[in-house]
């Protein structure tokens, strides 16, 4: 196994090299959950391109206590005596052109955030990149002066299949898959290695910490200790963050995901909270939830449509967690779950499959995925994605059983509006008429195969 700590390679990481030498570059923030590697991430950029890194936590002690450096900021709004403080604070020199500036944690303190605007104006040949893990939730609580257009955004999730096969020595696996172009058979002998490898990133999902558990010990007690932890520090969030009365529903609600998953009809229902619930009483804690980037909602639409956030039905949705192994923790299922034959993610009725397909998908796309459905009769399409103009019935299969009745009926019904469907299941890939079949494995490629797939409809 590799050895505990080193870095592990983010696709993310093209991104920071392009803000870096971009012309009209303005400070960067990388927004994200807690623990899916932003800090580490921009310290390695800053270690592979710069000559020095100055490293600055704006994280609060408590709700009283903020960072030591705070004040620094809450003195003056010239950068330049800004930097000439932090540099004496930090012991490192902060020179503009030479030296990264990352603000960790920027969220806890506003004057940070306010003081983005003057770096961006008065000092832009400073590297400045930021990271905020709950940024979403700090800019909604209260009347915060926000510098609208002075800053970039880059959003971080936990890492890929793609990024967990190099992590774990199979990089040149993940290269494979990228460079596909004809939608036929792998070959057997990457296909099983891919699938047995899926097996394992569904155990440790894409927490840099739980992926970095696993390739240091190949144990996954290891793997479980470092999820378990994670899962108790988000809820000590809650309640720093959220206020009491806030953290009992919001923690309702994030307990509550494996029970709205193992459903049949995974539209999210307030009644699995607790009997009698209702909209008004948690919808705010939902939006807590989606802006601390713990879950992901996903919208129904009422038809196929362009621009399809003019179709969507925003009473009914289903809720996702940021991450497959995290799922998996919280629903205390047992890593051996994923390595029985024939049962390969069937667990939960699919669930875990359906999160790791949108959890793939998700960054690939300019426009939130949304589902599809009907009550009479009833029928439920996993997903629909949009590729250019084009909207996509997309199906989830947890195995190789792929027959679905509401594919079928989606396509007699809007048939002249759908060119090409998507399954993604554990057939090979392969293109029949206008059905595409995606190996879950494949997933990471699965925008740019369907995009190849429409090209010859």
């Amino acid at each position: 196994m590799g050895s505990r700590g080193s870095y592990m390679e983010r696709s993310a990481m093209a991104q920071l090299e392009s803000w870096r030498s971009a012309a009209n570059r303005k400070p960067l923030i990388v927004k994200g959950a807690r623990q899916v590697g932003k800090t580490e991430l921009l310290k390695e950029f800053g270690r592979r391109y710069f000559d020095n890194v100055a490293y600055i936590s704006l994280e609060r002690h408590d709700a009283e206590t903020p960072s030591e450096y705070a004040e620094l900021f809450e003195r003056t709004r010239d950068p330049r005596r800004v930097i000439t403080n932090l540099s004496l604070a930090a012991g490192v020199p902060i020179q503009p052109g030479s030296t990264l500036l990352i603000l960790d944690e920027i969220q806890d303190c506003e004057a940070a955030v306010n003081s983005l605007k003057y770096f961006a104006e008065d000092l832009p040949e400073l590297h400045v990149a930021c990271a905020g893990s709950l940024l979403g939730i700090a800019l909604t609580s209260g009347d915060r002066s926000f510098p609208v257009g002075k800053v970039s955004f880059m959003d971080l999730q936990p890492m890929s299949f793609s990024e967990f096969l190099g992590a774990i020595g199979d990089g040149a696996l993940a290269e494979y898959c990228a460079q596909i172009d004809v939608l036929e058979s792998v070959p057997l002998v990457f296909a099983t290695r891919l699938e047995d490898a899926l097996k394992l990133y569904f155990a440790t999902g894409g927490m840099p910490e739980s992926v970095d558990a696993w390739r240091s010990t190949g144990d996954i007690a290891a793997v479980n200790a470092v999820l378990t932890d994670l899962l108790d520090s988000y809820e000590r969030d809650f309640a720093k963050h959220g206020g009491r009365f806030m953290y009992a529903k919001v923690s309702a609600v994030w307990r509550s995901l494996p029970s709205q998953l193992a459903r049949e009809n995974k539209k999210f229902v307030y009644g699995v909270i607790r009997e009698g619930a209702r909209a008004r009483e948690y919808e705010d804690a939902i939006v807590w939830l989606k802006n601390a980037g713990l879950v992901r909602r996903v919208f129904r639409s009422t038809e196929p449509g362009i621009p399809v956030s003019a179709y969507d039905d925003l009473s009914s949705f289903k809720l996702y967690c940021l991450d497959v192994g995290l799922l998996r923790r919280l629903s205390r299922l047992d890593a051996t779950a994923f390595a029985v034959a024939g049962n390969l993610f069937a667990e939960f009725k699919g669930a875990f499959a359906e999160n790791y397909v949108l959890q793939a998908l998700g960054p690939q796309m300019d426009s939130p995925l949304r589902y599809w459905s009907i009550t009479k009769p009833a029928h439920e399409v996993d997903f629909l994605m949009q590729a250019g103009n084009q909207v996509l019935p997309v199906e989830v299969k947890s195995g190789e059983n792929t027959k679905s009745a509401s594919l079928r009926y989606y396509t007699q019904k809007y048939g002249d509006k759908t060119p090409l469907r998507v399954r993604f299941s554990l057939l090979n890939l392969s293109l029949d008429g206008n059905l595409l079949n995606v190996p879950l494995w494949l997933a990471d490629e699965g925008k740019r195969l369907a995009e190849l797939a429409l090209a010859k409809q």
